[in-house]
């Protein structure tokens, strides 16, 4: 029997990436090994409706609440879950586990996304907590009683989320955000001063350019520490500062692990033909915008990184060329006190924001932005805005930013083949 394809990384990107081996017309045996203990889920609801009412339930009952429905075509993978990998021989086309054992693969598939950033603080640990993971939000999820002082540090989109969740549970809750706005480095400043207002009138308070410098208390955490020598009562820290790809594994295989993993337009791990990856780990350029690799962390990238690897990769594996590019549009969203934050594009490439309908100042009221870089469209958000009314911005988008051409496409591709 042929060697398995491998994928590392048993979330919602291993899954993705074992159906479309599957739809690619990948018969062979396909591994999958995470470290986790839970099937693959859904994370956006953990921060949101799985973190409210977690509490309440057995473990068992939350996870089941988000697991994926798993498609047929995949019932014969192999899961080996709770089993963490801990090197990679990319020459001996080889993965090592954390009891070492030794898997070989015939492809390989790189898939372990992210983890949150944590600081370096001094003071106790009780108390502080990050969210990832559906463990993650079991563990946090009593902690948010009534009464209770909660700082979030972040106010990225997870940060923001988590607030309304403890703020909605009755807790007092202080965001602290080292920009002058939550969301300033997503969205721009002039739209995240008006989530700002938003959430602000619901009873959360900010602390914005301010950095967290240490925690308080003994045993557990009392207070926080800002850069400016003042104290915010805490009985609950939750850092939300971001995210670091899981790549460490993935060393001493020559590969660029700068940020992520450097990956072609066809998701074909630079240097290394006979792996792939897949989801938010993979830094790969989207032909629509520029030929600038990024790392994308929406909760789309997965399925539409693994349409493209798995074409990737089962042509290599049967010796015929790739084709095609992964330049799905990007799409992300947010709900924060039940209002949806929808967007299409790259809002970081913009160099001018332009309201197109609506009242930055009232934005639950309903606000159109477009994103511009010189005259292109780059992007476009709607807050609070039907979904009826989407599709149309979404195409504005995509006028501006058609497919690229073929001889685009096959420069790109030539960079990412090994010599």
């Amino acid at each position: 029997m042929a060697d398995p394809v491998v994928i590392v990384g048993a979330g919602m990107a291993g899954l993705r990436a074992a159906e479309q081996l599957r739809a690619a017309g990948w018969e062979g045996p396909v591994t999958v090994i995470g470290e986790e203990t839970h099937a693959p889920y859904n994370r956006p609801p953990l921060s949101k409706e799985a973190l409210a009412g977690a509490a309440d339930k057995p473990l068992h009952e939350v996870h089941a609440s988000l697991a994926f429905r798993q498609r047929a075509s995949v019932a014969d993978v192999t899961w080996r879950l709770g089993t963490r990998v801990t090197g990679c021989d990319m020459d001996s086309r080889t993965v090592t586990l954390a009891d070492e054992t030794v898997l070989d693969y015939g492809g390989l598939v790189i898939a372990t996304g992210l983890r949150p950033r944590r600081l370096r603080l001094s003071g106790p640990t009780v108390g502080r907590s990050a969210l990832r993971t559906l463990d993650d939000a079991y563990a946090l999820a009593p902690r948010l009683r009534a009464g209770a002082r909660v700082v979030v540090i972040g106010g990225g989109f997870i940060g923001c989320e988590i607030a309304a969740t403890a703020i909605g549970l009755g807790c007092a809750v202080t965001v602290v955000e080292p920009a002058p706005a939550p969301l300033a480095t997503a969205l721009g400043p002039e739209v995240g001063a008006a989530v700002q207002a938003f959430h602000e009138r619901r009873g959360i308070t900010f602390c914005t350019e301010r950095k967290v410098v240490a925690l308080t208390g003994d045993e557990a955490v009392s207070g926080v520490v800002l850069d400016d020598d003042s104290v915010l009562e805490a009985d609950v820290v939750v850092e939300a500062v971001g995210s670091e790809p899981n790549v460490e594994w993935l060393a001493g295989n020559e590969l660029d692990l700068s940020d992520g993993v450097l990956c072609d337009a066809q998701l074909r791990v630079v240097g290394r033909s006979d792996v792939v990856a897949v989801g938010d780990v993979a830094r790969y350029p989207n032909l629509r915008f520029d030929d600038v690799p990024r790392r994308v962390e929406h909760w789309c990238t997965p399925t539409d990184t693994a349409k493209q690897a798995a074409r990737t990769l089962v042509a290599q594996l049967r010796g015929t060329p790739a084709t095609g590019a992964c330049t799905a549009m990007p799409s992300f969203w947010s709900d924060q006190h039940g209002l949806r934050i929808q967007g299409f594009g790259l809002p970081r490439l913009a160099d001018d924001v332009r309201v197109v309908t609506g009242d930055l100042d009232r934005v639950e009221d309903g606000v159109i932005v477009h994103y511009h870089r010189g005259e292109r469209l780059v992007a476009a958000l709607l807050v609070g805005i039907p979904a009826s009314q989407h599709r149309a911005h979404r195409d504005l988008v995509e006028a501006a930013n058609p497919l690229p051409t073929d001889d685009k496409l096959q420069t790109s591709v030539l960079k990412g083949v090994p010599a």
